[in-house]
């Protein structure tokens, strides 16, 4: 007896024809996704608006928003989303060779004036570049550091552990960190009462518990929505939640939040001092961050609906 592999499924491709309404699962989908198909098909979906000569904006958001981006094409969609590489396929290439060049002479430009070295860690070359580029770079020593500069390399950081080529992880930040600032400036305001209402929908005596210990408002919100989580969790899970961001939606952060108090509920619960909270929410345990994400975005999914479109 031969086993005959299983047709490819209708959802996905259906999604990149017409990303029409978002219909209940078939049988079909269920099924591929208990028998580790999942994964397969939304990959071939993905690569088939990646065909495109120009590459549709709005479409790759929408399966951002909607599925996890494959690992091997993930720096590709982001930098295309980030505007670091253009919609037409045809300009990848010469685009790429830009951008290669502005990152040698800016880095040349920082040895010349010998503000950097071969021993100068590279988040911090980086950050230099970008002050250099913005016309922030101060002439004064010790170099100064501003708070929004810690934020900087947290994600440095973070992005250099997800990213392997020097040019593409500067750009990525780069381009990261003025689409927080650019596209999220006024939302990011918002987060902190966005947080607290949803994990009260969840869980309203977590809430109640914060609320009485006086953690509720001494939460580490900087390192949750000014750092987006980085250096709390790991790059390999939170790279799925930043691939939400990249394609437009902030409000992923409150649920990653949210869904941290949740798990580890019964430490918080047993500790009644707002100190020990922060210390202890500020750096968790590493072993637990896929199934954070995971959960976080089922969550963010559920209070927020599947997106037909990019939101």
């Amino acid at each position: 007896m031969t086993f005959k592999k299983p047709e490819v499924g209708c959802q996905l491709i259906a999604f990149t024809d017409t990303m029409s309404e978002d219909s209940q699962r078939n049988f079909r989908s269920v099924y591929y996704e208990k028998v580790g198909f999942r994964g397969v098909e939304e990959k071939k979906s993905l690569e088939i608006l990646l065909k495109d000569d120009r590459l549709d904006i709005e479409k790759l958001c929408t399966f951002s928003q909607r599925f996890p981006l494959p690992s091997m094409y993930r720096i590709l969609v982001w930098k295309v989303l980030l505007g670091i590489l253009p919609p037409h396929q045809e300009s990848h290439s010469i685009m790429m060779e830009y951008r290669r060049e502005q990152y040698q002479d800016v880095h040349h430009a920082l040895q010349v004036i010998r503000f950097i070295s071969e021993t100068t860690p590279k988040i911090e070359v980086f950050l230099l570049m970008y002050h250099l580029e913005t016309g922030k770079l101060s002439q004064c020593q010790p170099y100064p550091m501003e708070p929004e500069d810690d934020c900087f390399l947290a994600i440095a950081s973070t992005m250099e552990e997800i990213v392997d080529d020097d040019v593409d992880c500067y750009w990525l930040i780069r381009n990261f960190v003025n689409h927080l600032d650019s596209k999220f400036k006024d939302s990011k305001l918002q987060l902190h009462k966005a947080f607290e209402h949803y994990l009260s929908l969840e869980d309203s005596r977590l809430v109640a518990h914060l609320k009485a210990s006086s953690a509720l408002e001494k939460l580490p919100y900087d390192l949750w929505f000014k750092k987006c989580f980085a250096g709390c969790l790991s790059a390999s899970s939170l790279q799925r939640a930043w691939d939400k961001l990249v394609s437009g939606s902030c409000k992923i952060l409150v649920f990653v939040a949210v869904e941290i108090l949740l798990t580890y509920k019964l430490k918080v619960m047993a500790l009644n001092n707002s100190e020990r909270i922060n210390t202890f929410l500020e750096k968790i345990p590493e072993d637990n961050t896929d199934s954070i994400v995971s959960k976080a975005i089922d969550l963010w999914h559920k209070h927020c609906g599947i997106p037909a479109h990019s939101i």
